[in-house]
């Protein structure tokens, strides 16, 4: 994409804080959002599936805008050659990464042979890797669990990475914990099986080459600091960063990236978003496509509590517009006052 850094540069430095791709989470209007927060911070898109490009020719899931860059594709699949031209597509739009997930445990994404189950197919991983590699320039990276159900992830993990390093992945990001793909959700997943944080930072030892990101359980940007401090190469958030922005992300720059940048105040992000928000509108867009992800803005502050009601109440209606932001930032105030 004209105009932007080198990709293999930017994410090795963005990789340092990432915010995790989360379906019907992470979509385009959420990385602005985010964007706004951080100048610094890695964004991934949500998992799209390499036959949805490939076969289903659906390429409207690559859009993306430059102001969200650094920003990496993640691809769900297990057929190489389908793989490697999903790739060469998001590398063609401009992504700064292509990403391959095998921790996603979901029935539908099981179904299709994607995600976490693949964790028992480290010779597939490999080749799907190695046939990605071959058809970028940009990074190709993996992100997984620390195994599957009834695998031993200390004997396990060190195999798999061994792998997909043969196979020419630049990065790994590891979930530190194991996905169970039968009897429970994958909500469940995200909290039942214990963290393992000590065997993913053993792993960056070990696989210095791999540069890998930990991830799972991580809740505060302190958090992050910390890992960082022991010597892990990146630290991927998911819920957190997004039901807390700006807990996670609007210091992120300062603290983590050495910017000399203040926190701006959430008023200020609001400012920011309105512009996207009336172009979003004007298109034909609905503000609580945009409006959902800003709900926790202001979380752990006066008027938490009236800003996302107020959002709630007016990004649904049919006749709402831009000033939808402007409101609800009135009743942040008047909450205030109350207090």
């Amino acid at each position: 994409m004209p105009g932007v850094p080198d990709p293999a540069q930017a994410v090795a430095t963005a990789a340092r804080l990432s915010v995790a791709p989360m379906i019907d989470w992470t979509d385009r209007h959420c990385r602005v959002f985010h964007r706004q927060l951080s100048r610094n911070a890695l964004l991934y898109t949500e998992m799209v599936t390499a036959p949805a490009l490939v076969r289903g020719g659906a390429l409207h899931l690559l859009d993306f805008s430059p102001e969200e860059y650094p920003v990496a594709l993640q691809l769900g699949g297990s057929d190489p050659a389908e793989l490697a031209e999903a790739a060469r597509l998001g590398a063609a739009r401009g992504y700064a990464e292509i990403n391959l997930n095998v921790g996603c445990p979901s029935d539908r994404v099981q179904s299709g042979t994607f995600g976490a189950v693949l964790m028992r197919s480290p010779d597939l991983v490999a080749r799907c890797v190695a046939a990605m590699r071959e058809a970028v320039e940009i990074p190709v990276t993996v992100k997984c669990r620390i195994g599957v159900e009834e695998q031993e992830p200390r004997a396990i993990l060190p195999e798999f990475l061994s792998r997909i390093r043969e196979a020419g992945a630049d990065r790994a990001i590891v979930h530190a914990r194991k996905a169970w793909l039968q009897g429970l959700s994958p909500k469940e997943n995200r909290n039942v099986p214990p963290l393992d944080h000590d065997l993913v930072e053993e792993m960056g030892a070990a696989f210095p080459e791999l540069a890998i990101s930990i991830n799972g359980g991580i809740g505060t940007l302190a958090d992050a600091e910390a890992f960082l401090a022991r010597g892990v190469f990146g630290v991927m958030i998911g819920r957190a960063a997004y039901q807390r922005p700006w807990d996670i992300l609007a210091e992120a720059d300062a603290r983590i990236f050495g910017a000399d940048r203040p926190a701006p105040d959430p008023v200020e992000i609001v400012a920011a978003m309105r512009p996207y928000l009336e172009r979003h509108v004007a298109a034909g867009g609905r503000p609580h496509q945009v409006t959902r992800h800003m709900m926790g803005l202001f979380a752990g502050r006066p008027g938490a509590r009236a800003w996302r009601r107020a959002l709630s109440e007016l990004g649904t209606r049919p006749d709402a517009g831009a000033e939808s932001l402007d409101v609800a930032l009135a009743a942040v105030g008047a909450e205030r006052d109350a207090a």
